[in-house]
């Protein structure tokens, strides 16, 4: 007999599964349905197939908002019957983390990708015209693959995908789901992780995706390109759709740049992480596709190379998700997900698209418009596609060293990286910038099909000798000359390529507009390389430990503890330029904030600027993820981490003590002996870190939650404590009922101090105030690690530039079209 589980909400998740396998079927319906309107039906302008394919597509897209609204559904109210909502979210999270729980998981990915392509193919059926048939054949046949990741359905044994609406006893085989009333016991799901806790994750998923999604529109013209025989008429059609491809992946990646800086441990806007280093796999082969096809446009020559770069694109794309999905990488990036048993099914998806290009290519090969003629050396597209050659090469040499742990999966070796990964990458991936930013300059003052040539070195060796006075003057300023050669060369070529096209861009103004676009991205391009390479070359840890103290055996596994200081709380230390102070912390559920004060102090004492930063640590899911605050200047930013804190982190639910004064607690073995002290009303009492002030006694009193009778006697001293030039007030109470003598203690957490007032001595005029003070070892303190970046503004200000320049670009490319 089945169990009757009581509480489950089962109607929207069979209403989800149903939009599921009606998506997967609508997308199948119209790649058939396209295809034969393509093959069958080419020459009749409103055929069946044609028609029932765009009612498939429709379908589609409606299935998959469907599907979404479910999920949204289950996770909003909590249902933690299904796997999904119980992985990924809790009760807890504020809405705008319950939103991007939506694609927090595999499931939600692939169900957003989708959800984009959904889009893009919608617009292609609105705008591609004479294209649509063989284009959407492809967008649909793409759909087709991605709805099988999300169907959750067993065929002959096999599992088709992992479906976001499985219910959490089908997906864990545990005792409890026995039990029919299981629901009652599950109180929460395990919540969100904390790393991803950061309102980057709320745009960042979705602008990538986007981006990824992107991809298949150029991919898909040239499959129907050369499917169709359409060899040129396709180029021109999909540059506008690749250069938003880029310009959407390049935002997403640089807003998970953002991510990486405001909230991992990584210590700046780039780690060199697999994921990361796959996230621009496809960005790199879509820019020099880009380029590349506006070379074939203007002069006829390397069309194989783009209409393999763009084909190489989409492949790069599913490979990407390989990497990030199949569990391939879970012992070399944060950002991995486990395999959800789709590992193969990934393989599969990449080997697709993989051989469908190769086989199109190797048919139509003899097909293929191939010019013999060599293009003139001193032609910009000659040079374009030269930098397109070194953008492959930077891609495929990221390829290589990322890939590491599927070569050694593939052939069973044991394959180890590079000793110093971060120092590799930076090295070699500086040389190919440097010859790519020297190319984006000098390809400015070249003309298409042909250059006058010494007008051409005349003007190139200007500019070059005006790059390197720049670059001098910013090498000496920042102090990069210390760092590698090959940095100051990067620097060189980014310092012309935006002097070279600030020349093109005043040429633009003075009327010259459809070379604004190109001069645009390239500045920013520029930009964004100058900001990265002095923000990474001359960031500067100023948290300088010079204690030798490691902290804890733990600590010093995972941090180097020469970078991080031991500051306790509300005692000043120096750390370079500034006075930090830890001056307490707060709670908002699930941070937990600790204040850190910064003071300059100017050469006359006084000081120059004060801020307060307020890094953070998170307790979610039994893990403890801390992320950074930064206060941003003009010209640098100054970063704050919190390495480690005591006492030890608070559980879920657990508020911290207010800063200030409060009652004793049994915790006497938290302080040192106590040391009693005998004074009158203005005394002044000495301890360790500071003095206490008796300023009076009170006679009238008052104990939290006793009532004080006509017959009792109660007494406060009214206490002023001054603590590393903090001050806190205290009345700790002496209270006699009934012939018995009471007192009851106050706490300063803050000072670190108990006090009790134990006794009166009225034949001395004074009273005794037992002083106790938590030992050092059992004061509140931080580890933290600051660093300050400069000049990291230019690398945001040259990535909004960038992507100002592709959308100029557009523009031009989509006039062009209507000019047709």
């Amino acid at each position: 007999m089945d169990t009757v589980f009581k509480g489950e909400h089962l109607l929207p998740g069979h209403i989800g599964q149903f939009f599921i396998v009606l998506s997967f079927g609508a997308a199948l319906l119209s790649f058939i349905s396209y295809y034969f309107a393509t093959t069958d039906d080419a020459l009749k302008p409103n055929s069946s197939w044609h028609k029932l394919g765009r009612i498939g597509f429709y379908l589609n897209s409606l299935s998959i908002l469907g599907m979404g609204t479910c999920l949204f559904y289950v996770i909003y109210n909590h249902y933690f019957e299904y796997h999904y909502a119980w992985a990924y979210t809790s009760r807890s999270l504020p809405v705008y983390y319950i939103v991007s729980g939506f694609w927090n998981g595999q499931e939600g990915g692939f169900l957003l990708w989708t959800f984009w392509q959904a889009v893009l193919g919608n617009v292609l059926i609105w705008r591609a015209k004479s294209w649509e048939r063989p284009v959407m054949t492809v967008v649909a046949f793409s759909q087709v693959v991605l709805g099988t990741m999300v169907l959750g359905v067993e065929i002959f044994g096999i599992r088709i995908g992992s479906s976001p609406f499985l219910l959490l006893r089908n997906a864990l085989d545990y005792p409890i789901f026995s039990n029919a009333n299981y629901l009652s016991f599950i109180k929460d799901g395990q919540g969100m992780n904390p790393t991803l806790q950061n309102y980057w994750m709320v745009i960042h998923p979705p602008t990538l995706f986007l981006g990824f999604a992107s991809m298949v529109v150029p991919f898909a013209y040239a499959v129907a390109g050369l499917w169709q025989k359409r060899y040129k008429e396709w180029v021109a059609q999909a540059i506008p759709y690749a250069l938003f491809a880029c310009m959407i992946l390049g935002t997403g990646v640089i807003m998970g740049s953002f991510w990486a800086y405001e909230s991992l441990n990584f210590g700046g806007f780039w780690a060199w992480d697999p994921v990361e280093n796959a996230s621009i796999f496809p960005w790199i082969t879509m820019v020099a596709a880009v380029h590349v096809l506006i070379v074939y446009k203007n002069t006829g020559h390397s069309y194989f190379t783009a209409t393999f770069l763009v084909l190489i694109t989409f492949v790069m794309v599913w490979y990407t998700s390989f990497l990030s999905r199949s569990g391939i990488l879970g012992d070399t990036s944060v950002h991995s997900f486990t395999d959800n048993g789709m590992f193969w099914q990934l393989v599969l998806g990449v080997l697709i698209f993989l051989v469908l290009s190769v086989v199109l290519l190797v048919k139509r090969w003899k097909e293929l418009p191939i010019t013999k003629k060599d293009e003139e050396t001193y032609s910009r597209e000659f040079w374009m596609f030269v930098g397109s050659v070194f953008l492959g090469l930077s891609c495929f040499h990221l390829l290589v060293v990322t890939s590491v742990p599927v070569w050694n999966a593939m052939f069973g070796t044991k394959i180890a990286p590079p000793s110093d990964i971060i120092k590799h990458y930076n090295v070699i991936q500086s040389s190919f910038a440097f010859v790519v930013t020297l190319l984006t300059g000098f390809t400015q003052f070249l003309k298409y099909k042909k250059t006058d040539v010494t007008r051409f070195f005349l003007t190139t060796g200007i500019y070059l000798l005006f790059a390197a006075l720049i670059t001098a003057l910013i090498v000496y300023v920042t102090g990069i000359y210390k760092m590698n050669v090959v940095f100051i060369l990067v620097m060189w070529g980014s310092a012309y390529s935006v002097i070279a096209n600030g020349k093109v861009l005043a040429d633009a103004f003075k009327g010259k507009f459809k070379l604004a676009g190109s001069a645009v991205a390239h500045i920013g391009f520029g930009f964004l390389m100058i900001g990265a390479l002095i923000a990474a070359g001359t960031s500067k840890v100023i948290s300088i430990n010079n204690t030798g103290e490691g902290f804890s055996p733990e600590f010093a596994k995972e941090q180097n503890p020469r970078e991080n200081i031991l500051v306790y709380l509300n005692e000043p230390v120096k750390m370079g330029d500034y006075l930090v102070s830890y001056i307490g912390d707060s709670i908002s559920s699930p941070n937990h904030y600790f204040k850190v004060d910064y003071k300059k102090i100017g050469a006359d004492g006084k000081v120059e600027n004060e801020f307060v930063l307020k890094p953070k640590a998170l307790i979610s899911r039994g893990q403890m993820s801390a992320s950074p605050d930064t206060k941003h200047y003009l010209f640098h930013d100054m970063y704050t981490h919190i390495t480690m804190f005591y006492p030890a982190p608070l559980a879920d639910g657990e508020e911290a003590n207010n800063a200030g004064a409060h009652d004793e607690g049994n915790d006497d073995k938290n302080y040192d002996a106590p040391v009693s002290h005998e004074v009158a009303p203005g005394d002044t009492i000495r301890y360790r870190d500071g003095y206490i002030l008796v300023k009076g006694l009170n006679k009238e009193a008052k104990v939290e939650n006793i009532t004080v009778t006509a017959s009792d006697v109660v007494i406060g001293a009214n206490l002023e404590i001054v603590s590393h030039g903090k001050k806190y007030e205290s009345v700790p109470i002496y209270m006699i009922r009934n012939g018995n003598v009471f007192d009851f203690a106050r706490k300063v957490d803050d000072a670190g101090l108990k006090l009790r007032f134990s006794k009166v001595l009225p034949e001395k005029k004074k009273v005794e105030i037992m002083v106790y003070q938590q030992p050092e070892s059992k004061k509140k303190f931080i580890v933290m690690k600051a660093i300050q970046f400069p000049y990291i503004n230019f690398f945001w200000a040259g990535t909004i530039i960038m992507v100002i320049g592709f959308f100029l670009s557009i523009l031009r490319r989509k006039k062009e079209l209507k000019a047709v």
